[in-house]
């Protein structure tokens, strides 16, 4: 059992009870350990399994960055930082990635946090230039490794590596086994806690194939939706284009989607992620960026509209569904003409959606808008109150609420939208105007 004195207030500040069997091995290993390699399922808790621990080695007396934690995206790196300060823990947390502005990024490290999250490029580029010290690290998570691999990032996390000179524990975290360490970690005889089910195990994930009559998938993935009785679904394909085109096309069709990948602005991306979390959206088309370390809910549906070329990746996209005990389902549209996968059993029971086509329901949510956030002294407490006193909202009328820097984004009832924009046309928030609107979709490049 974990024994932290502390966490009983950290895992109640999470809404937890108790740790799970992973968590509290990892928790051991890493407070004792020097080199670690924790390999478990997506959804099973690897943050808060790393997150702990670390927490209770950090030194109060201190100012500078104690643990440096390695992330191959962005969004992996906020969710993080997410989990952190939920703990409600004193020691400060920062988070660095390409594409936010390096000037705040300096600004926020002359005040060093004891916890620093970041990609490996943008790391590489404060330790270049001096931003933070590094002689007081002594922890380095390196988390989805096997992706910052993928993604080419060798020559970074070796320079980052090689300017970590106090390091006395190393913890690499994945959702994949079988991968080998790289020199560059300098992780030898690591403690292995491999939580990763075999295939026996694995029985909460059924799968079923769904024949596509035409090479063109799309009317084959309508029924598919169409027979799903309005529950919210992931849709993968393999690449950028396909994502967009899809998602417009079963748009077109009535069917309420958005669509997530590499190429789009980081504020487009983070925008169809909240409008996918807070029900404004059921439905999210992706590439496998999607597939790891994003917060999003959990699914009952996986439909691999093109399946990966790596049984890593298929893995890593089922996922999304099935997690910690619950059950879930993967549909594999197939078309005779496609190349069989080697990983993929083609026997699996096949789902005829032919005649479905009553429409899903339209999303029981709308995204609203809100010009102020957590650097305008905003929070959910100040917009929940807003909305109940001046927009005239019922609790159930609020979903989700997430409040960034500068901007705040509410999930209010499809059918209160309108009445709570005319009531609150003329009102102030905290003694400001603020501007309320309803979230713009998420909108291609040329469109703007």
């Amino acid at each position: 059992m974990y024994t932290n004195p502390h966490s009983n207030n950290l895992l109640l500040n999470l809404g937890i009870e108790s740790l799970n069997e992973m968590q509290e091995s990892a928790s051991a290993a890493i407070q004792n350990d020097a080199n670690v390699l924790l390999l478990s399922p997506t959804g099973s808790g690897k943050t808060l399994a790393f997150l702990l621990p670390i927490f209770q080695l950090l030194e109060e007396n201190i100012n500078a960055v104690q643990c440096l934690i390695l992330v191959p995206s962005r969004e992996l790196g906020l969710q993080i930082e997410q989990v952190w300060k939920k703990m409600g823990t004193d020691y400060k947390v920062n988070v660095c990635y390409g594409g936010h502005f390096i000037e705040t990024e300096i600004k926020n490290l002359s005040n060093p946090p004891a916890v620093l999250i970041g990609t490996p490029g943008r790391i590489a580029d404060h330790i270049e230039r001096g931003t933070f010290k590094t002689d007081n690290i002594r922890i380095l998570i390196l988390d989805e490794f096997d992706k910052s691999l993928q993604l080419g990032f060798h020559e970074q996390m070796t320079f980052i590596i090689s300017n970590l000179n106090k390091l006395n524990k190393r913890v690499l975290v994945s959702a994949t086994s079988g991968i080998e360490i790289p020199r560059y970690t300098r992780v030898t005889n690591p403690t292995v806690l491999d939580f990763i089910p075999s295939e026996e195990e694995k029985t909460n994930l059924s799968m079923k194939m769904v024949i596509s009559k035409d090479k063109d998938k799309i009317d084959t993935l309508f029924q598919l939706l169409c027979s799903l009785k309005s529950e919210a679904a992931i849709i993968f394909c393999n690449h950028r284009d396909a994502a967009e085109r899809i998602s417009d096309a079963l748009n077109d069709k009535g069917i309420y989607t958005t669509y997530y990948h590499g190429g789009m602005d980081q504020d487009e991306r983070e925008r169809a992620l909240i409008q996918f979390r807070n029900g404004s959206v059921n439905y999210l088309v992706t590439t496998d960026l999607a597939a790891r370390g994003l917060d999003i809910p959990e699914m009952k549906h996986v439909i691999h509209y093109h399946l990966p070329s790596k049984e890593d990746e298929f893995t890593h996209r089922n996922g999304r569904t099935a997690r910690m005990l619950a059950s879930g389902t993967a549909y594999i549209i197939a078309h005779e003409s496609e190349k069989k996968m080697d990983y993929l059993n083609y026997g699996m029971k096949v789902l005829n959606v032919e005649n479905a086509s009553s429409l899903p329901k339209p999303p029981e949510f709308q995204t609203i808008y809100i010009s102020g956030g957590k650097k305008n002294k905003l929070n959910k407490i100040d917009i929940v109150g807003f909305f109940s006193q001046k927009g005239k909202l019922e609790k159930s009328d609020l979903g989700l609420i997430e409040v960034k820097d500068f901007i705040s984004f509410a999930a209010v009832k499809s059918k209160k939208v309108k009445d709570l924009l005319n009531a609150i046309r003329d009102e102030k928030m905290k003694g400001k105007k603020i501007k309320i609107e309803v979230a713009r979709k998420v909108i291609k490049k040329e469109e703007v």
